[in-house]
């Protein structure tokens, strides 16, 4: 599961919805937009959903996002807060991916407020240059899954595209009865 926090409606609705794209995309189970409500965000990412596949990726927003981490633990996830002033991922992965917890990705938008790195299990960098929250989300679940994910064709699909070396080739599946 992924928290982002400190989305702002009118800035950050596209970066927003590109971290839910790539939750989606690369194996997370959903999304959770912290403190804020936002409705065309939601409802992007279930158009995917539905198309694209994955109806179960769990989308909710206006969070209380300290409550959500403190219940995560409490229900004995891990929380990793993906931030580059943490310990690079090479270092953690590892013994993040052999903890065999539920995980609870979280990644900011403006300052992250301090108590988060405090009750983050992890604080895993990426790299410590300014780089994109999409980025680092994308890193970090392709590292976590070992490649895995970048295969996936979600069975629930009504349309995928089947690899091709030149042009593009998109597959619509039949409705099932």
């Amino acid at each position: 599961m992924v928290l982002r926090l400190g989305h702002r409606v009118q800035r950050d609705r596209r970066v927003t919805t590109h971290v839910g794209l790539v939750a989606r995309a690369f194996g997370a189970t959903g999304i959770a937009i912290a403190d804020t409500k936002d409705e065309s965000v939601v409802e992007s990412l279930r158009r995917v959903c539905e198309t694209w596949g994955r109806r179960d990726f769990v989308v909710v927003d206006g969070v209380d996002p300290l409550e959500y981490v403190r219940k995560w633990r409490e229900s004995g996830g891990l929380v990793v807060h993906l931030t580059m002033y943490g310990l690079h991922i090479d270092d953690l992965i590892d013994e993040i991916r052999a903890s065999g917890k539920d995980i609870l990705v979280v990644v900011g938008a403006a300052k992250v407020p301090r108590v988060y790195y405090e009750l983050a299990d992890y604080n895993v960098a990426v790299g410590h240059q300014p780089h994109s929250e999409v980025a680092a989300l994308a890193i970090f679940l392709d590292r976590l899954y070992g490649g895995k994910e970048l295969r996936l064709i979600y069975p629930d699909a009504k349309i995928y595209v089947e690899p091709c070396p030149r042009g593009k080739r998109v597959v619509v599946r039949e409705r099932q009865p």
